[in-house]
This record gives C-alpha cells, structure tokens and sequence, in this order.
C-alpha cells in the first residue's frame, strides 16, 4: 500500500504522488514538592489523614445545574462543509474518501436529531457568507449548533476550493455577541483538516495499549464562551485520510458516536474518539517516510457545562 503525501506543495519541493486504492492512506495535508510530600506522610503517620475504604463504591453524580438545557424543539443545526476538489492555483489534490466521511456525518449526526446539511466544494468566501448567514439565523429553538469542516488545512487555517481562510473568520460570527439566539448555549466544530507538516512517528510500548435557568439575570458571560473545537490531529501535524473508508478521525468519531452518541457526554465521547484514533490506526508505505506513522486528536474546550445529545 501506498500512502500519499497531501499537503500545500512548498515552493521548489517535488510533488509526491502515488497510485491510489482503496486501502491506502492519505494526509490531510517542575516545582518543589517536597515539602508538601513531607507533610502528607506526616499526616499519615499521626493517623491523622483517615484511609478511604469505599473509594470503589463512589458513584458518579449528575447535576442537571452543571448540563447544558436540551429541552428545546430542536437539538439544532448542523452544517456539514465538504471540500473535494481544489483549484489548480492552490496546489491541493482531491480528497478522495471526503464524500464517505460526509455520509457517515450526516447519519451520525441526524440520528442525533440535528438538522443536517452538506455544502459541497466551496469557496473562502462562500464558506464565510454561509456560516455568517447560519449565525444570523434564529436558533431560538434550538439546544445548540454544529459545524463540520473537511478540507485541506495548515495552522489555524483551513482551504475553500480556491485557497486559504483563517478558521477563526468562520467561527467569529456565532460569539456571544455576534450571534445572540445562541447564547449560553453549545457550538461545536469538528475539523477534519491538516494542522502542519509533522508526522507523529509514535513510540513502542513496554505491554499493551495502554441556557441556563440557574443563571443569575443580567449576569455577563465572556463572548468566547461555549465553543467546542475538534480537531482532527494535534497542532503542527498532517492528519490522514482513506480513499476508500474516510479519514482515521471521522471513522472513529462516527463509531463512538453510532455507539454512545446518546448516552455519553462529549468530552467522554471525544476521548473515546482520541482513544481509537491512537489505537487502531496505522500508515502503512513503501516508501519509509511514511511508514508506520500514527495521529492523535484534539479537543479545545470553552464549555461551560457537560453536554448530552
């Protein structure tokens, strides 16, 4: 199998491309403690620190104050934008594999009872048009919002069919204050894309794998509150992507979310996500360079309480 290295082509570099099939894989492109260590063993010494003996049988506490209200009509919107084809001027490939990968999503995520929609190739300022005009749409109704993004990308950056725009110039138009009907409540962002061009060359282990009713009125929140990102790789690194069955990170996250979608809260569900991603996926190559590489996901959370689909 062959694995094909997809990511802006620098300047002067030679473009690296390979016979695809099904199986391949593609990229998208210490403080002193000592004192108080001294203190604890006191403690214990003068038995003054009592043993938990029902350390096993603590069980785990949901507080409906501490969730994110989803007793609306709608569980809400989610927008889907699927990148394939690029301009020539970019430099980028097709992304072979992207269509499964918004298949798989947009069951995902309609069994979750969103309302799903799926923009295929489109534009810098077509993607910024069309999430400027979701954010100005009214979500009154609806618990929370959902975005999707599956391109190419760099560093906080991710690719229209006709070149680069920053990501935070999509998200910017549903903050607190730009995008009132959805504040206090969830807005997520999965982002299938490269973050850089790094690969992660993994390490041998020893064994084996290892809205609110409680607010106060009036009360002020921060405009980048509630924002959930999902990425699918690590800053600085390529993410990968299978002709044939998708990208590593949607094929995870559609797994765990077609399994535990309904009764797990999403920081379970994406740790889940980061688990499998780890665990059972490999690139595979005869070409050395990207042999055996391996990739980890990323989530960066302004959630101010637990979410449950």
């Amino acid at each position: 199998m062959a694995d094909e290295l997809e990511s802006k082509v620098q300047q002067g570099a030679s473009d690296v491309e390979e016979e695809e099939d099904d199986d391949d894989d593609l990229v998208d492109a210490k403080p002193d403690r000592s004192t108080f260590l001294s203190m604890i063993s006191k403690k214990k010494k003068n038995g003054t620190e009592k043993s938990n003996q029902s350390g096993h049988d603590h069980k785990r506490v949901v507080v409906p104050k501490f969730q994110y209200n989803m007793n609306y009509k709608k569980v809400g919107k989610c927008i889907i934008i699927n990148n394939k084809q690029f301009d020539v001027k970019t430099g980028m490939g097709t992304r072979n594999g992207t269509d499964k990968d918004a298949e798989g999503l947009y069951k995902c995520f309609k069994n979750l009872g969103f309302d799903v929609i799926v923009y295929n190739n489109r534009s810098c300022v077509d993607m910024q048009n069309l999430l400027k005009q979701v954010s100005q749409e009214d979500h009154t109704d609806s618990a929370c919002f959902a975005c999707i993004l599956l391109s190419h990308g760099e560093e906080d950056l991710i690719y229209g069919t006709d070149g680069v725009t920053p990501i935070k110039d999509l998200t910017v138009h549903f903050r607190g204050d730009k995008c009132r009907s959805l504040l206090g409540k969830p807005k997520l962002f999965f982002i299938q894309a490269c973050r850089g061009n790094e690969f992660d060359d993994g390490i041998q282990t020893d064994s084996g794998p290892i809205n609110d009713a409680n607010a106060n009125p009036g009360c002020k929140i921060p405009v980048e509150a509630d924002f959930l990102f999902a990425y699918s790789t690590v800053p600085g690194y390529y993410s990968w992507r299978n002709p044939g069955k998708g990208s590593w990170f949607v094929q995870a996250l559609c797994s765990v979310l077609n399994e535990d979608g309904k009764s797990l809260e999403i920081m379970q569900i994406l740790t889940r996500v980061n688990y499998r991603v780890a665990m059972d996926f490999e690139s595979q190559s005869d070409n050395p360079s990207f042999n055996e590489k391996k990739q980890i996901p990323c989530m960066v959370s302004m959630l101010t309480k637990e979410l449950y689909f």
